[in-house]
């Protein structure tokens, strides 16, 4: 119960947008792992000092509890005015790091050493420039939308002793794409198939050597007419591609996303014009980055 009011208590106070100027609430200081070893010398000096009534022993005990006093201080003017804007893609893919990027501005120059933690990463950061670029690249594994993890930013320096902190609850999130999937052999027949099904029918004509089974017509075989090839009508537009959800030679909703998602990418390198269609949503033909861009968005939506 503890830790849930903790987590809805640091949610609520370091809830952030895209800007923010850390002041005296926005960080957290207490003692830090060896931190707690130097109070026990402290109260150790302190005992021995006045037991044995020795000066010297207490003006040592005075001089680290000094230099512990004075590391809150250095500690938390780490953090402590510091500027943190943030910007991050709205878009991105399953199977692509999708980058946000840090840019850290304080008024007057001076060295901060910081840690940042996000997930599983922790990477160190050292500036003294007014301004300063950090980019974490995180790891989105599932399509839909993408909720950014809790970035927490701390600093031990100068003495590990004493350890600022703060956390940035990113209320941004990101739509994220499905990862692009080729067809197999045995999709690519069956893909092929409904494309001759949508061909308007031509003609038939004698079969000839290197033609494919699959335009056989069968019918006329059974009657015993002989051995004939459907010939179909073409598209009259050669260079645009329709890509139909209900076409996808699969049964699965996510496996036909991906599906989609590869005949876009192929479309896309071969500079040939294409058209979506999902069951709640379409996307005119085009191409290009933007054509790219609205696609990865309504695949992500659906």
């Amino acid at each position: 119960m503890i830790q849930s009011f903790w987590s809805k208590w640091t949610k609520k106070r370091f809830s952030f947008a895209r800007q923010k100027t850390l002041t005296q609430k926005d960080v957290l200081v207490f003692i830090y792992q060896q931190g707690y070893l130097y109070l026990v010398l402290i109260f150790i000096t302190f005992i021995a000092g006045v037991n044995y009534a020795n000066n010297l022993i207490l003006g040592f005990c005075f001089l680290i509890s000094a230099v512990l006093c004075i590391s809150f201080y250095i500690t938390f003017k780490q953090l402590h005015g510091l500027e943190i804007d943030v910007s991050y893609a709205e878009l991105g893919q399953v199977g692509q790091p999708l980058v946000l990027e840090l840019y850290f501005k304080q008024s007057h120059s001076q060295a901060r050493y910081l840690w940042v933690q996000a997930d599983e990463q922790l990477d160190h950061i050292l500036f003294s420039d007014l301004q300063h670029r950090y980019t974490l690249e995180l790891s989105p594994d599932t399509r839909g939308i993408f909720t950014y993890p809790t970035i927490k930013f701390f600093s031990v320096y100068p003495f590990g002793l004493v350890r600022a902190w703060t956390y940035l609850y990113l209320t941004g999130q990101s739509w994220i794409a499905p990862r692009a999937e080729y067809p197999t052999m045995e999709q690519q027949r069956s893909q092929q198939k409904l494309e001759l099904e949508f061909d308007e029918f031509r003609e038939l004509r004698n079969f000839r050597q290197g033609d494919s089974i699959q335009a056989v017509s069968w019918k006329q075989v059974a009657r015993g007419q002989g051995l004939y090839v459907k010939v179909f009508e073409q598209h009259d537009d050669q260079h645009s591609i329709e890509i139909d959800y209900q076409h996808m030679p699969s049964t699965d909703h996510e496996e036909k996303l991906r599906l989609m998602m590869g005949l876009i990418e192929q479309c896309e390198q071969q500079q040939c014009a294409y058209r979506l269609f999902l069951p709640h949503a379409e996307l005119p033909k085009g191409m290009g980055e933007q054509q790219l861009q609205q696609a990865k968005r309504l695949l992500a939506q659906a």
